[in-house]
């Protein structure tokens, strides 16, 4: 089945953009209301939101967090809902409590980057602006860390 894009051949995948054959498509994207974040951030990171209101699971599929975790997937969990509420502060600017929030975490985040960096070492390039000496590929890495001394 073809038909012609404004008389000047074939419509396909090669027409470019909006060939004139091309179909009408609205696409809806609700707006987010005000909502209190209720999943915790090690939920938040395994649902995909923050919001319980924007968990819409996939094919009624609900990832869950697992049972156990680690430093570096803790840092990951509040890396996730700071990102996740910036996101709704851009279209909820004067939401002052989501603003406290995230200025809370901000904090939770420098402190356990910090603990993070001093007993694995850094965690991206920039981390190494407080250190000696470029020490990027130096011992121990994360995995070798000893469990134990985490506690």
């Amino acid at each position: 089945m073809t038909s012609k894009a404004s008389g000047n051949g074939e419509c396909n995948y090669k027409s470019g953009p909006l060939p004139g054959c091309a179909p009408l498509a609205m696409a809806y994207v609700p707006m987010q209301q005000a909502a209190e974040p209720t999943y915790g951030v090690n939920d938040a990171l395994a649902r995909g939101t923050l919001f319980p209101g924007l968990d819409l699971p996939f094919m009624n599929m609900i990832n869950t967090p697992p049972e156990m975790t680690t430093p570096l997937r803790e840092l990951m969990a509040l890396c996730f809902v700071l990102d996740e509420l910036v996101l709704y502060l851009d279209t909820h600017p004067l939401d002052t409590e989501a603003f406290a929030l995230w200025k809370e975490l901000s904090k939770l985040e420098r402190e356990g980057r910090a603990r993070y960096t001093a007993l694995c070492g850094p965690l991206t390039h920039a981390d190494l602006a407080y250190q000696e000496s470029f020490s990027w590929l130096e011992n121990p890495w994360p995995w070798d860390a000893d469990p134990a001394a985490e506690g």
